[in-house]
């Protein structure tokens, strides 16, 4: 009787303990669950801002590539053409990605032409707004003819 007395004892202490931590499970969900959603839409949040930088600095190599290349041939008419080219680019990869683009094209130096983009990136935060910046410039592509 005495075995039976003290298993008996050993299942009503452990379930006493048991019971004391019966509301622990869903305390720890509540306090738990607002930190993985933060760190679910911090992870979206990187993903759209480095992805909208690429398209941005995509774009911004598009538009000098053909700045670069047509700037000696069509002295005026390489901003408007670089404009297209940035255009659809971003058209192409992120309309909805980069928004509001700004395009500004650059000729820092005589024989140099580029292009700057800067853009916002859409927020998953409410009121955290981001922009990206990309700018790409390079020498004018010209013909010259071999002497000799």
């Amino acid at each position: 009787m005495r075995r039976w007395a003290r298993s008996r004892w050993r299942a009503v202490r452990d379930g006493a303990g048991a019971r004391g931590d019966s509301g622990m499970t869903a305390i720890e969900f509540v306090l738990l669950t607002p930190v993985l959603f933060f760190m679910i839409f911090a992870t979206v949040q990187f993903a759209l801002y480095f992805f909208a930088d690429h398209v941005a600095q995509a774009a911004a190599q598009a538009g000098a590539r053909k700045a670069r290349a047509t700037a000696d041939a069509q002295p005026g008419a390489w901003r408007g053409e670089a404009r297209t080219v940035v255009d659809s680019y971003i058209e192409q990869l992120g309309p909805s990605l980069v928004l509001s683009p700004n395009v500004t094209m650059l000729q820092p130096e005589p024989n140099t032409v580029g292009v700057e983009v800067t853009a916002r990136v859409p927020s998953v935060f409410p009121g955290l707004n981001l922009t990206v910046h990309a700018q790409s410039a390079g020498p004018v592509e010209r013909f010259v003819p071999e002497e000799g």
